[in-house]
């Protein structure tokens, strides 16, 4: 324990940052421990020292776990311990991942695993905006040849002002949501969500947020210069190289695959196109004795020149594999209401990528429950993305969804949030099933998103679309901004720049940079034909739907939401749940009820006029004050020698004595009433005491002619306790008296 050591530093508001080193998790490869106010987060990293056979790329996994403990909790499963990741770990780790894989050599192969771990937590400061900074030192302390530093910042904008890493009341009142990530060169890593942000005010939050991440940067080679400098890295060898080979496959083959990657043919014919080439060069290396190896070398030269050749080719002419220009959008085909028994529903297809989208509305029943150690509540809006086997022609066990799967459906609801209302009664499930992909599928699930919102009447503020731009760069500084980009321009290009938004601004965006050295006229450049994209999506769009529907689909349940007095929740619900389960079984509907700011919040779903109308009917009778003086039908509940018990508003009884039945006088209560009977009363008392109702029947029934009433008995002329003792012989003490 005599190796600690710290270095803290302040974030420019007066929180400070402490990173640790030493204490904690001394046999991983790297570790250390990021506290900000009571946040703790730990981090870990351990790589294999030797790749698997047959392994070319770096298998990197990077876990973000929250600690149930961390914020004084025991976890709500079964097993009462931490089970597998939340969709919200996921996310995080994720966005940790894409800003740590680029920064590791090519030829590095060795199994890596990043983890960290809340094990602390201040609730008014926001973990994640941390992470990154804690996995990047760690990796920093051990031998492992990563090429950081890098560190992650979230970018708020309060009251007009930009905050870095604000805090979670900040973010309450923040217009914009941005996640950066990158070295102190360059960002390669962004996420995050916006209400209708400009490209000139996204440009510039990204730079406030790139020199908070220098900053970072910084801080950690200063930890490095306190333990006298970086760890000498490990020397590693995980590639089996013959340059010789590389130049001849290369040589060879780079005309044919030019001639391809000109062609303009569809995917598939590409694919087939390039596999047949390969396929025939390999044809050499039969019966070799080094068959396996010069095979396996082979496929991997052959790819890196399909590689160089489609990245030439775009820089040279300008054109792209499916022939479009830079700044051109594939063709587009919209179409909604396409299945009749979905709530809202639409298909959307642009060139060889199609989302075909759902909106599903329910009650709140329905709601998503949320049980993590940051996140514990419900949620209304959900938003699940698909992305079976076939959509790509491949055969794939379907096992529920990946980290990419969540990650794609959260960009996707990130940027049809901001539209949606939030007074919209009902809970909004979104599904995008991805029938087909080549590239850009995320995208088309925002476009069928918004379709399929307005298809379901939900009045969605504007329309909203996602385009997806690429990059091609060279060594020269050439560049290339593509609109659109297809599956293997992602793939072969060096960038992924997600954009959502409206026509008049971005909601949600999402990028990834595999190379150093982006300038921000390449980003400017990048938006701005993100902006020309976005509005031609959103033209095509609106040739299927321009504006929500008015009506709802007619098989869509209605919802009814009642305010009552938070003293009425009780009654509306009765005993054990008796009243409000009772009602739901008569009137065939669904009643939720739940508290919320001093005030009782009923739901109701139905997909029946009828019944609707008889529920509210009914809760609104239970909740009706009684009023002295007013008519009421109601059953019979109890007879008793002296009167009946009339229930004359749900839950509600009051006493119709035996007086008040008739301007006669009711010798008995045999045979007057059965119970369940209907009797009209008149409420003509409440005792304010008690509370209790006295009711009449007579009341409501014509006075006799010549009826007389009754003298009451004068108060003073009533014989007293002593009276009637007196005439019963008195009591003992009363005897005494007189003897």
């Amino acid at each position: 324990m005599n190796n600690i050591v710290k270095t803290e530093f302040d974030t420019g508001d007066g929180r400070i940052v402490e990173i640790e080193t030493g204490r904690l998790a001394r046999q991983a490869h790297g570790s250390c421990v990021v506290k900000v106010g009571n946040t703790m987060i730990l981090a870990t990293v351990v790589s294999s020292y030797d790749a698997k056979d047959g392994v070319d790329f770096l298998p990197l996994s990077v876990d973000y776990q929250e600690k149930f403990a961390a914020v004084g909790r025991i976890p709500g499963s079964f097993l009462r311990r931490e089970a597998r990741l939340s969709d919200y770990e996921v996310l995080i780790s994720r966005l940790v991942d894409r800003c740590l894989r680029p920064l590791f050599p090519e030829d590095y192969h060795a199994d890596t695993q990043v983890m960290l771990s809340l094990i602390s937590s201040d609730e008014n400061i926001i973990p994640d905006s941390y992470v990154g900074l804690a996995a990047s030192t760690a990796l920093m302390l051990s031998d492992i040849p990563f090429q950081g530093p890098i560190s992650e910042v979230r970018v708020g904008r309060v009251d007009g002002n930009f905050v870095i890493n604000p805090t979670a009341d900040e973010l309450e009142k923040s217009d914009l949501d941005i996640l950066l990530g990158g070295t102190e060169k360059d960002l390669n890593m962004v996420e995050g969500e916006m209400q209708e942000l400009s490209e000139e005010e996204f440009l510039e939050a990204l730079k406030f947020g790139h020199a908070a991440i220098q900053k970072q940067c910084q801080e950690q080679h200063a930890l490095l210069e306190k333990m006298g400098g970086r760890k000498e890295l490990r020397e590693y060898n995980h590639e089996d190289n013959d340059e010789e080979l590389r130049h001849r496959v290369i040589s060879d083959n780079s005309a044919a695959i030019r001639e391809v990657a000109e062609s303009g043919k569809s995917k598939k014919e590409r694919s087939e196109a390039f596999k047949e080439i390969l396929n025939q060069y390999l044809e050499q290396f039969e019966g070799h004795e080094d068959q396996d190896r010069l095979v396996r070398l082979t496929k991997k030269y052959y790819h890196e020149a399909e590689y160089h050749q489609m990245r030439a080719m775009v820089l040279e002419s300008g054109k792209r594999l499916d022939g479009r220009a830079t700044n051109e959008v594939r063709p587009i085909a919209t179409q909604v209401n396409y299945l009749p028994a979905a709530h809202g529903s639409s298909v959307f297809t642009r060139g060889e990528t199609q989302s075909l989208t759902t909106v599903t509305l329910g009650g709140k029943q329905d709601e998503q429950l949320l049980d993590s150690p940051m996140l514990h509540g419900h949620s209304r809006l959900m938003l699940h993305y698909n992305f079976p086997g076939f959509s790509t022609g491949e055969v794939r066990p379907n096992r529920g969804p990946g980290r990419r799967e969540i990650g794609h459906g959260k960009l996707a609801l990130r940027g049809l949030k901001p539209m949606i209302p939030t007074d919209v009664p009902y809970v909004v499930r979104i599904v995008s099933d991805i029938l087909e992909s080549n590239g850009s599928s995320s995208m088309a699930t925002v476009c069928a998103g918004s379709m399929a919102l307005m298809d379901a009447g939900i009045k969605l503020k504007k329309p909203v679309s996602g385009i997806a731009m690429g990059l091609i760069t060279d060594d020269k500084g050439n560049f290339k901004i593509l609109t659109d980009i297809l599956g293997d321009e992602d793939h072969l290009g060096d960038m992924d720049f997600k954009v959502i938004g409206t026509e008049d601004g971005i909601t949600a965006c999402q990028m990834d940079i595999k190379i150093n050295g982006l300038n921000w006229d390449m980003v400017g450049q990048a938006l701005k034909q993100a902006k020309e994209g976005r509005l031609h999506i959103l033209g095509e769009m609106s040739k299927s739907i321009t504006a929500p529907n008015n009506e709802l689909k007619p098989h869509t349940p209605r919802i009814e939401v009642l305010e009552i007095d938070k003293e009425f929740i009780g009654a509306v619900i009765g005993p054990g749940g008796k009243i409000i389960q009772e009602l739901q079984q008569k009137t065939e509907t669904t009643i939720s009820i739940e508290e919320k700011d001093n005030k009782g919040y009923v739901e109701i779903l139905s997909n029946n006029g009828e019944n609707m109308d008889a529920a509210l009917e009914a809760i609104k009778a239970i909740i009706a004050v009684p009023e002295v003086g007013a008519t009421y039908t109601g059953p019979v509940k109890n007879i008793m020698d002296f009167g009946a018990f009339i229930e004359f508003m749900p839950g509600k009884d009051g006493l119709l004595h035996i007086s008040e039945i008739s301007w006669e006088k009711t010798p008995s209560m045999e045979g007057v009433y059965q119970e369940g009977e209907m009797v009209e009363v008149k409420l003509v008392e409440v005792d304010k005491k008690t509370g209790k109702f006295r009711l009449s029947k007579k009341a409501l029934l014509p006075k006799p002619e010549g009826y007389v009433e009754p003298e009451p008995r004068p108060r003073g002329n009533r014989p007293n306790n002593r009276d009637r003792n007196d005439r019963r012989g008195g009591n003992d003490k009363g005897r005494r008296n007189r003897d």
